[in-house]
């Protein structure tokens, strides 16, 4: 094979490999964009006092997995009573504020989300940090681990 030929066939390479580098960047983007709309749902549908709402972002599998201050809790029913026993009402609920800090595609059907959390009550403004793991679970994103950790002031 002649030079001009192998040349001919690099070039044709990159320029493949080029195309096909706005193609990955416009999934990651729809898959972003997708997810960010559940999330920012879920902040909605706490802030209407509607834990169920909130909760259908969550893989309805008993291998969801909670991490938070008392614990790993395993599975979708176990973390929806946990959440309806500590916050019984709307007070308790307050108004919640996502901010997102990253997100990182770690496969097609998985996806990181690092982030902030603040509820405004009457009296205080916890907040803290999370980490959910979203996966793709028939064709929708769900979230299948979330760690949530709160501050402390010290």
């Amino acid at each position: 094979m002649s030079n001009f030929v192998q040349i001919k066939i690099l070039l044709i390479i990159c320029l493949a490999a080029a195309y096909s580098i706005p193609t990955l960047a416009q999934k990651d983007s729809k898959n972003f964009d997708q997810i960010k709309m559940i999330l920012f749902q879920q902040e909605q549908d706490w802030n209407d006092g509607d834990i169920d709402a909130f909760m259908k972002a969550y893989w309805n599998s008993e291998e969801l997995q909670f991490g938070g201050a008392n614990g790993i809790t395993n599975g979708w029913q176990h973390t929806l009573d946990n959440y309806k026993r500590g916050y019984p009402d709307k007070a308790t609920m307050g108004k919640l504020t996502f901010q997102i800090k990253d997100m990182t595609r770690h496969s097609r059907k998985v996806v990181s989300l690092t982030g902030s959390w603040e509820l405004e009550r009457e009296n205080d403004r916890p907040g803290g940090h999370f980490l959910l793991i979203w996966r793709k679970v028939k064709g929708e994103w769900k979230i299948a681990v979330d760690h949530t950790s709160q501050k402390i002031d010290l």
